[in-house]
């Protein structure tokens, strides 16, 4: 049997979960969340645990129990405590601001990156004070907030995808906590 299939999930206070024919719904503090099961996965509520069965062995449903209970425990999270990821703007002259539904990058280039936010995504973006910016040069800081895994993770990459760190300087957006190998440029003889 699976390993992450077969540990249940634990459902925290204040999260509940209905599943009716094929479809599971978790709601929480945060918000509500839906998934349609795929043929052959069932879901067992028991008190406060849910477990997830598969109706055979066969190599597909092996790897949908364990598929489905990943995305049942990221919802269970999500409604309850929700996901959030940061990043940092770094680089002279690079900045991050939040305009409408757009996320505006202004990053080296000779015009500025507009981002459309997506629906259910808490986006902001705050420049960092000049008595605190870090060694680095952090320019700004982006934190992106959701329920939806998922979403906060998609985004982030296309966000640091626009310009991802080079290793001669540091320069680019990056994760936070990100560790980026910085090589020594060219001596001179």
């Amino acid at each position: 049997m699976s390993r992450i299939g077969k540990t249940p999930v634990n459902l925290p206070a204040g999260v509940k979960v209905t599943v009716v024919d094929q479809k599971i719904k978790v709601s929480g503090k945060n918000g509500e969340l839906d998934y349609i099961l795929k043929p052959g996965i069932s879901v067992v509520q028991e008190e406060n645990l849910l477990k997830i069965n598969r109706k055979n062995d066969t190599r597909e449903q092996k790897s949908l129990h364990g598929l489905t209970r990943s995305l049942i425990n990221n919802m269970v999270i999500g409604v309850s405590e929700g996901y959030k990821k940061v990043l940092q703007v770094i680089g002279t002259g690079y900045s991050a601001e939040v305009v409408g539904i757009w996320l505006k990058l202004n990053i080296g280039y000779s015009h500025e990156i507009l981002l459309e936010i997506p629906e259910g995504l808490t986006v902001t973006a705050e420049a960092v004070p000049r008595s605190q910016k870090s060694k680095l040069g952090i320019q700004s800081i982006i934190r992106i907030n959701s329920i939806h895994k998922e979403d906060v993770g998609k985004f982030a990459a296309e966000i640091r995808h626009c310009r991802p760190p080079e290793n001669f300087k540091g320069k680019g957006i990056r994760y936070e906590g990100e560790y980026v190998r910085i090589k020594p440029g060219k001596t001179s003889a």
